[in-house]
């Protein structure tokens, strides 16, 4: 199910949380939704799962509008806030069975499809404890099936991974890639190389507003037009080699720290690296290693959210 955003704009008083917003999800996407903290995300987020409702725009889900259909739109996502809701003094079967029953699963389907939830979240061995007792970590496993219960063409996660481990994000983040494959899934989060590593597609909110939204490859085209070569040359010493390499044209070349590497930049379009070797070649040097430093996805992000 696509999921299309058209000029969302919603105040609180005053403040201008989100700014003629637009942007589409795609059916079998993962979004990465990201944004500094106060950028708007979460009331974007919050809308979408028709929590709330924008001052002006709109949000279609295939045909469905949140103005007209919410009731019906509220039926096939699953939404899981930033802070976890969950009743702790039910186990985790008993609060499933009963999330079920919410979303008005037929009770001959409520069993089967309890046991399914347990099963992709990894929560086997904990099912029959009480909420209270389990780790973080398995208390957002237990958000994500109760996202998951009742089999949505949409997820809007909110920070999924927020206080985990880094052995407890990447089980969350294999999970969501997993349901990722047949869903529509909008994902927010503060650390970006999971948003790399997960999402399909990146968007960048920041003061209300889109500032960047693309793949991490064209993310990376777009913020800077030269590329960057780690080089370690060996055979003379370094002031030598610095000094022969900044006679090569249109190229900007820095002194590393480690010994023997130079960064060396140039327009993306130039063929810089014939033009390291040929000056080896003629020098009876030796390349030790040449390797394109790619742009981060957090230099990126720092960009177009510092203004």
């Amino acid at each position: 199910m696509d999921v299309v955003v058209e000029n969302l704009t919603k105040s609180f008083g005053l403040q201008k949380a989100i700014d003629s917003v637009s942007f589409k999800a795609r059916k079998g996407e993962i979004l990465g939704f990201l944004g500094p903290n106060g950028a708007g995300k979460t009331t974007t987020m919050k809308i979408m799962s028709c929590f709330l409702f924008p001052d002006y725009g709109n949000i279609y889900f295939d045909k469905y509008s949140i103005h007209k259909d919410a009731c019906k739109i509220k039926e096939f996502i699953g939404y899981l806030p930033e802070h976890n809701p969950l009743y702790e003094e039910m186990s985790v079967i008993d609060f499933l069975e009963f999330i079920a029953k919410i979303h008005r699963i037929p009770g001959y389907k409520i069993g089967p499809r309890t046991v399914d939830m347990v099963r992709l979240c990894g929560l086997d061995s904990e099912k029959h404890k009480m909420i209270r007792e389990l780790s973080k970590g398995y208390r957002q496993r237990v958000g994500l099936a109760q996202t998951l219960i009742h089999d949505p063409e949409v997820l809007i996660l909110d920070e999924p991974t927020t206080g985990l481990d880094p052995n407890q994000i990447r089980e969350i983040r294999e999970l969501i890639t997993n349901i990722g494959q047949e869903k529509t899934i909008i994902l927010s989060s503060h650390i970006l190389a999971e948003i790399e590593a997960t999402c399909d597609r990146v968007l960048i909110i920041n003061k209300g507003k889109v500032v960047a939204n693309g793949t991490s490859e064209e993310l990376r085209k777009k913020s800077d037009s030269d590329k960057i070569l780690k080089v370690n040359i060996c055979g003379a010493s370094e002031p030598e080699i610095f000094k022969e390499l900044m006679t090569l044209p249109h190229a900007k070349v820095t002194h590393q720290k480690d010994e023997h590497y130079f960064n060396v930049r140039c327009d993306r379009h130039l063929n810089i690296e014939k033009d390291i070797f040929d000056l080896c070649i003629r020098q009876d040097w030796y390349i030790h290693e040449l390797t394109p430093i790619e742009t981060r996805l957090e230099d990126i992000f720092r960009q177009v959210t510092q203004n």
